[in-house]
């Protein structure tokens, strides 16, 4: 494989396959359009709060391959925590029911014989509904699938709005039984919970561009990517701020920008193209308390807690950060902001203050709302048959990003699931030029 391979975007899914690529003796250029790279998985320092945060919070599971792989070629694999083991503590603001869901390590749910274990007040019958949705058609919705009953309601229902960043009533069930058969399907080894445990840049980003420093790969930061140049169906041109990239005829562009960016800068160059054009929020409100609260039990373990029947889903305890995240958040678009932080922090008190050494303030700390607008593509049938796969009508030009056809919905792994496909098509041509040469 020869060439100059460009990477449009410094987000996971570019930096996946940068690092993927790197050391193999390519030139490697990185584009990210930002100050710094990481997209929407990335730590910054917050003026208001006095602090770094993450500009959202993520939950990995044991069975993200993609993303373990990653982080053993970045050298980064030790800086997740976790339990240690698949649990993940509950509570439901409707009754202040407490519990823990606590799965068997191996293919067989034993969990599911035991109350103790599982969701409070579900019926073993409601099993049909995880069934139905690891077998869903292309045009099911989430809530198709859902038999009535509490494992829909405290289980199945919000796992699905937070998989997905779409709610249950348009949200693609085949995406989701994507994610149980890779998941609760396999068993409580491969739903071990996981996230960075100082920030996503110190685990994802920082490490990476220092492995691809050192192996001479180039990172161009607020460098932009305003057109792409084609003829004769190739990219021949990158154009930047002040400059003209040229793509030489050994060279490669993996696309790895956002969908809304990539369908502008594709638009009528590349026939067939097409990109989910209709999108969810995610809002993160992040409250720093003036000491660390103690968390006990299992949220000591977890240092995380779901929430149901609330307007948050998560709370990841993080050192005096309490962070909460909500995910399909259009709903809440027209909410005021400072309104919504503070019934958010209603709920935070009623889910942690048993489980704290000691109770939190009544008067909202200082917060951080965070809205990403766009986070992700919405995930239902309809923008699930927009999304393309890695290779493009275009010779030289390859397509990577969450919003690319991973047969996962827009996560973590599936970003970095979309960059590594780049390379392994980048290196099947290489083989097959070799071959045919």
């Amino acid at each position: 494989m020869t060439g100059h391979v460009h990477i449009v975007g410094g987000g996971l899914a570019g930096l996946s396959a940068a690092v993927e690529l790197a050391g193999s003796g390519v030139r490697i250029t990185v584009y990210e359009a930002g100050p710094a790279c990481g997209g929407r998985a990335r730590s910054y320092e917050d003026r208001h709060l006095g602090c770094r945060i993450d500009n959202g919070n993520h939950l990995l599971l044991s069975a993200n391959d993609a993303v373990f792989r990653y982080l053993g070629l970045i050298g980064a694999e030790r800086s997740l925590t976790g339990p240690g083991r698949p649990i993940f503590p509950f509570v439901d603001l409707g009754d202040r029911s407490r519990w823990t869901l606590d799965l068997s390590r191996g293919r067989v749910p034993f969990w599911l014989l035991s109350k103790r274990r599982r969701v409070p007040g579900m019926r073993l019958s409601e099993i049909r509904g995880l069934t139905r949705l690891t077998q869903a058609g292309p045009d099911e919705t989430v809530a198709d699938c859902l038999s009535p009953g509490m494992l829909a309601t405290r289980l199945l229902a919000p796992f699905a709005v937070s998989a997905l960043n779409t709610p249950c009533d348009t949200g693609s069930a085949a995406l989701l039984g994507a994610v149980i058969r890779e998941s609760l399907a396999k068993g409580g080894r491969a739903c071990i919970p996981c996230f960075p445990e100082v920030g996503l840049s110190e685990s994802f980003v920082d490490p990476a561009l220092a492995h691809l420093s050192l192996l001479k790969a180039e990172v161009e930061t607020g460098c932009r990517v305003a057109a792409v140049e084609v003829a004769d169906g190739r990219v021949t041109g990158l154009r930047l701020p002040g400059r003209l990239v040229p793509v030489g005829p050994d060279d490669t562009v993996i696309l790895a920008v956002p969908a809304p960016v990539a369908a502008g800068l594709l638009a009528g160059k590349v026939p067939g193209f097409t990109a989910p054009d209709a999108f969810e929020s995610i809002l993160n409100v992040h409250f720093r308390m003036p000491v660390p609260p103690l968390a006990l039990g299992a949220l000591g373990q977890a240092r995380f807690i779901g929430i149901v029947g609330g307007i948050g889903e998560w709370v990841f305890v993080k050192g005096d950060v309490l962070s909460v995240t909500v995910s399909a958040a259009n709903r809440y678009a027209d909410r005021d902001p400072d309104a919504l932080a503070a019934t958010i922090w209603d709920e935070v008190r009623i889910a942690l203050d048993p489980a704290l050494a000691g109770p939190l303030p009544v008067a909202m700390p200082p917060v951080r709302v965070v809205r990403e607008k766009r986070a992700t593509f919405a995930a239902t049938p309809a923008q699930e048959r927009l999304r393309p796969g890695c290779e493009t009508a275009l010779g030289n030009l390859l397509l990577a990003g969450d919003w690319t056809a991973t047969g996962l919905p827009a996560t973590i792994e599936g970003a970095m699931r979309s960059g590594a496909t780049a390379i392994r098509v980048l290196r099947a041509r290489g083989r097959s030029a070799r071959a045919t040469g």
